[in-house]
C-alpha cells in the first residue's frame, strides 16, 4: 500500500493506494495518522477510492484511527468509499459511526461547518 498526503486549507487529505491488510498497509495508515494528530492536525479526511481491498485489520484500523481522532479532539471521515469497500464497512456495521462523502469538495465544505 501507499499513502500520500496533501493539504487542502484546514483539512489534511490521506490518499491510500493498495490494499488496507494486515501487515503494511495497516501499520502505514496508522503511523500517518499518528504523525498527522501528533503535527495538530484536527481535520483529517482519508480518500480510499484506490484501495481495492480491505481486510478485518485494515477496518479495525481505521476504526482505531477515527477513535484516537476522537480522543484528541479531531474529526477523521472518509471519502470516494468505492463499492468493495463500502460493502466491507456495510457487513462490520460500521456505516453509521463513519461520515462518508462522494466528494471532496462537499467533505472539505462539511468540516467547515463543523
Amino acid at each position: 500500500m501507499h499513502v500520500d498526503v496533501r493539504k487542502r486549507d484546514d483539512v489534511v487529505v490521506l490518499e491510500l493506494e493498495g490494499k488496507l491488510t494486515a501487515g503494511l498497509g495497516d501499520q502505514l495508515l496508522r503511523d500517518a495518522l499518528d504523525e498527522l494528530l501528533g503535527e495538530g492536525w484536527r481535520k483529517i479526511l482519508v480518500n480510499l477510492s484506490q484501495v481495492g481491498f480491505m481486510d478485518s485489520a485494515g477496518v479495525g484500523e481505521l476504526v482505531s484511527g477515527l477513535r484516537t481522532a476522537q480522543r484528541v479532539g479531531a474529526d477523521l471521515r472518509l471519502l470516494n468509499t468505492n463499492e468493495r469497500v463500502h460493502s466491507t464497512l456495510s457487513i462490520a456495521r460500521l456505516l453509521p459511526i463513519f461520515k462518508i462523502y462522494a466528494s471532496e469538495d462537499e467533505a472539505v465544505v462539511e468540516f467547515g461547518r463543523a
